[in-house]
């Protein structure tokens, strides 16, 4: 569903990624993992498009998506759910959800908002809620199905457990298996290791903008050194 190739990217004249090469088959979850500053979040956002990469190539569903506008990169089919969240609190969820919804889409073929209630029922039971009202998980519960309104076939997920009571985590856990089950591809940026053993089917580990490890969490296990060397304090 996903590679990218060889891709250096910059923030000004930052050198961050430095050529990181990774990929993401259909209904596949990865775990990106790493120490603050690793280049995490600009890994998922040049492969959204929102950092345009110097060097290297990004595909997407077999298309070159290398520095496409975000857009065009959603209506491919690429979700990307940032760690901001960025709602608008000013809306209800249920309005929420509908401006996510992508133009032309039949619910009876993808997902709909009574599908999403069903998914993440403390959303259903705030439907009407504004928001800005919203607990913090809540609100990550709502960017997550806002994007998937728009019917992706891959999710680029930032950071879903950061600051979110256990309870939410569980529950966070338990609908990304439901959308793995569904066939949705995950590239899952993430520090808290216990959530993405959980859900992860590969591991991608990143030190100052490089790739130090691409491999099953059975490797982390029998070499143990491996996450002192690069995730230790």
């Amino acid at each position: 569903m996903l590679e990218l190739d060889a891709i250096d990217s910059f923030y000004g004249e930052a050198h961050i990624l430095r050529s990181v090469t990774l990929s993401v088959a259909r209904g596949e979850v990865v775990a990106l993992v790493g120490r603050n500053g690793a280049g995490k979040t600009t890994t998922l956002k040049t492969a959204m498009g929102l950092v345009r990469p110097r060097k290297g190539r990004v595909t997407f569903a077999g298309h070159d998506i290398t520095g496409l506008a975000p857009w065009r990169a959603a209506r491919l089919g690429l979700g990307y759910v940032p760690e901001e969240r960025r709602i608008f609190k000013d809306l209800t969820v249920a309005e929420n959800l509908e401006v996510g919804r992508k133009a032309g889409a039949d619910d009876a073929e993808g997902w709909s908002a009574e599908r999403l209630y069903a998914l993440f029922p403390n959303l259903a039971e705030r439907r009407g809620q504004k928001g800005g009202r919203l607990s913090g998980g809540e609100q990550q519960m709502l960017t997550l199905a806002r994007t998937l309104m728009g019917n992706p076939s891959m999710l680029l997920l930032d950071e879903p457990s950061e600051g979110i009571a256990p309870v939410i985590v569980e529950a966070m856990a338990e609908a990304l298996l439901t959308l793995k089950r569904a066939g949705l591809a995950v590239l899952l940026s993430e520090q808290n290791l216990g959530f993405a053993r959980t859900i992860a089917d590969r591991v991608v580990l990143l030190e100052t903008g490089t790739v130090r490890f691409d491999g099953d969490f059975a490797a982390i296990d029998a070499d143990p050194a491996i996450l002192s060397r690069y995730l230790a304090v």
